[in-house]
């Protein structure tokens, strides 16, 4: 956006986040879609390039606590609050 002959900032979702959710060129398997979880197993989030939520949730670990549909609602902690986000299973990995 221009006003003028000055550039203004942009305060997008998608601000700044170039490096945070680059990633290695690889192939998204069916697998990874139709992974199915249990209530109550611990998952860590891990987008995939398309449809994919607010980049401040990349890389964090959380709990099941039920499925809605064909996504997962997952309990995870941001700073001191507890959110619950409602995933799907291609942006879901089960924690080690």
């Amino acid at each position: 956006m221009q006003v003028g002959n000055m550039v203004v900032k942009s305060y997008g979702k998608m601000r700044g986040t170039r490096k945070k959710l680059r990633k290695k060129k690889v192939a998204v398997t069916l697998t990874r879609y139709l992974q199915q979880f249990k209530v109550g197993d611990r998952v860590h989030v891990d987008f995939v390039s398309h449809r994919i939520p607010h980049p401040r949730l990349q890389g964090l670990t959380g709990n099941i606590i039920e499925k809605r549909g064909y996504s997962y609602v997952v309990e995870v902690r941001v700073k001191k609050a507890l959110k619950k986000l409602s995933l799907r299973p291609e942006h879901l990995k089960l924690s080690k």
